[in-house]
């Protein structure tokens, strides 16, 4: 046997039982769960930063943006192929919770409508829906001029630490596997991935349950005018409710054979010839287990064109509709929510709670998307209303790792507080503060806990 075919041998024992016992043994082996030691290796460290952001959706492209302004070498790493998230990947095209939003997500919202890239009432006020090719180049441009490094189809995938301090994040990719060192980290995976395994504690779920709430897939369609569909979807400035166009589609939808997953489904305009469409709910799902995801997203692009092509079936005003893409990632309600200095909670909400070191205004409501479809498949009724509410900075930052900061979903919260602020508005917001904030610490060679709200500046 020859040298080359030695070694390459000898890296298959440590994954596959020994050839001793056999064929056989060794496929019943692996049919009865046995495990496999991976061989320990020197990893290169490709890259450095600053500040290091892992997940480049709408908080993380907002952190990358805040951290590179501020003058740090910052390197935001994404698992897809473009900036943005649920914004883009996801396709859910629909803002929530901007309207009292400063910095990056007003900047956003003005170079989107100077770019005829939002979408307008028949009255000239702007609607939540907006171009998701577009916001994808934009992201990609905003990050561009501040001198982001980004980098796509790389994943977190372990964590290294110096005692405490998060020095190293692993990262998985077509590269292989590699190391790339920061001084500061952020996770803005959105699930608490990076968190998770750099040892954060966290929670996920309903307190009493464990249960989370559904996922969602999101389509575009095209084929319908609105003029003709006027009874099925909201621009805004109509009088009637949201109420009525939702149900009225749901019972479209049953005409043609199919009620959707989702008690509540909803078509929103992007421009005259496209529709977004949320009809999709998978229950019982976790967005922190890949098979969940997986079982997930069959099943839901399965009951899209089902949707779809029951409306069509119809006639009428949906005879030519037409499924024009599904999300490419879906929409993840609930994944981990990681432990900081603070945890916002129900009470805050209730409470309207005010904090100095306050960080973003959410003012959008307790939204829970039905845990048990046997009881409910629309939203969940709550027996109080949220007041506007603060979240602080110290809700940012990692209570058992240091060198660590969150934005978005997977900030510090408790199960009801997080169905409020988990929506995009409030994820730019919290990931801006995430970014200052750690650009200060890097550059000042500190943790984030030390970062005074005063050095935030505007």
């Amino acid at each position: 046997m020859n040298r080359r075919a030695f070694i390459r041998l000898g890296g298959l024992a440590a994954v596959v039982p020994a050839v001793t016992a056999g064929r056989a043994q060794a496929a019943e082996a692996v049919g009865q769960g046995v495990t496999v030691r991976e061989p320990a290796r020197d990893l290169p460290v490709a890259e450095s930063a600053d500040v290091v952001v892992c997940g480049a959706g709408p908080a993380g492209v907002a952190a990358a943006l805040a951290s590179a302004r501020k003058g740090a070498k910052t390197l935001l790493l994404e698992q897809h192929g473009c900036l943005g998230g649920i914004w883009t990947s996801g396709l859910l095209a629909w803002l929530l919770d901007i309207d009292n939003k400063k910095g990056v997500m007003a900047e956003i919202t003005q170079r989107m409508t100077a770019l005829g890239a939002r979408t307008f009432t028949a009255g000239g006020k702007p609607t939540g829906a907006y171009d998701v090719e577009a916001m994808k180049a934009l992201l990609e441009t905003l990050c561009e001029e501040a001198g982001v490094q980004v980098r796509y189809h790389t994943r977190a995938a372990a964590a290294v630490k110096a005692d405490a301090r998060l020095t190293h994040v692993i990262t998985e990719s077509k590269s292989g596997r590699e190391a790339v060192a920061g001084k500061v980290f952020v996770d803005a995976t959105g699930d608490g991935d990076l968190g998770a395994l750099a040892g954060c504690g966290f929670d996920v779920g309903h307190p009493e349950t464990g249960l989370t709430q559904p996922m969602s897939l999101i389509c575009l369609v095209a084929g319908v005018s609105p003029a003709d569909i006027k009874a099925f979807y909201n621009d805004l400035d109509s009088p009637s409710s949201w109420a009525a166009p939702k149900d009225a589609l749901r019972a479209a939808m049953e005409a043609g054979g199919h009620s959707p997953s989702y008690a509540k489904p909803s078509l929103f305009r992007v421009r005259d010839d496209l529709f977004i469409l949320m009809a999709n709910h998978e229950y019982g799902c976790k967005g922190t287990d890949a098979r969940d995801v997986t079982r997930a997203t069959l099943h839901a692009r399965k009951e899209l064109n089902a949707l779809i092509d029951g409306l069509r079936g119809t006639g009428g005003v949906w005879k030519n509709l037409r499924l024009v893409a599904t999300a490419e990632q879906i929409g993840v309600r609930e994944g981990r929510r990681l432990h900081g200095l603070y945890t916002v909670s129900a009470n805050d909400l209730k409470a309207g709670s005010r904090f100095d070191d306050a960080v973003c205004r959410a003012t959008f409501g307790v939204d829970v998307h039905a845990l048990d479809p046997k009881k409910t498949k629309g939203i969940e009724a709550q027996t109080w209303k949220a007041k506007p509410y603060d979240i602080p900075l110290r809700a940012l930052v990692a209570k058992d790792v240091q060198g660590l900061m969150f934005a978005g979903r997977c900030i510090s919260g408790d199960f009801l507080a997080h169905s409020s602020y988990r929506v995009t508005g409030n994820a730019v917001a919290l990931g801006e503060a995430a970014g200052k904030a750690s650009a200060v610490a890097a550059q000042g060679g500190r943790l984030p806990s030390s970062v005074a709200f005063a050095e935030l500046g505007s």
